[in-house]
């Protein structure tokens, strides 16, 4: 295991962009990935939409380690299933992403990893790993009602993220 915080915040940041307020999107107003809900959550008070534009990419960090990575236990997870599921984490929530992976461990889905969970990842092969979250976050995703305004993107982005996942397993055995 290895501690893959800042490598994986920066592909985040790449897929996130900066401010889109789309009409269709649930999640509204949203800048470097951060929702307007989401951040006044963090800040623990209400914001403007222009406090959202304003939103800088340190903030965005602490939002990500503290909300999404720390809740994932980013940390104590095999490189690439780190990113896959801090990735999945950040665009559907963290519970999502962790019931997932223990739904393919066959451990109770909770949507907390704790030590089981992570007993049980150990015995598994990381690559073939990638592929089951893949695979359960495309279905995901095709069964969303905004998936034909989002789809497009939200699977290249699926793509895109088990390619970067498989790059960090072969970056952190350099390492």
């Amino acid at each position: 295991m290895k501690e893959n915080f800042e490598e994986c915040l920066n592909i985040i940041l790449k897929h996130e962009g900066g401010f889109v307020n789309h009409p269709k999107d649930p999640g509204g107003a949203t800048n470097l990935g951060i929702t307007k809900r989401t951040l006044e959550k963090f800040l623990g008070k209400e914001v403007s939409i222009d406090d959202v534009k304003n939103l800088n990419k340190e903030t965005a960090g602490q939002i990500y380690k503290e909300k999404y990575w720390n809740a994932l236990k980013g940390d104590k997870l095999p490189s690439g299933i780190d990113l896959s599921l801090f990735d999945w984490g950040i665009n559907s929530g963290p519970a999502r992403s962790a019931k997932c992976l223990q739904t393919i461990l066959s451990v109770e889905a909770d949507g907390i990893i704790g030590n089981q969970t992570l007993t049980v990842l150990d015995g598994w092969d990381t690559q073939h790993m990638l592929e089951e979250i893949h695979s359960s976050r495309k279905k995901f995703y095709e069964s969303l009602k905004t998936f034909e305004t989002f789809g497009k993107g939200w699977l290249r982005r699926n793509d895109e993220t088990l390619f970067e996942s498989k790059r960090l397993i072969h970056w952190s055995q350099k390492i």
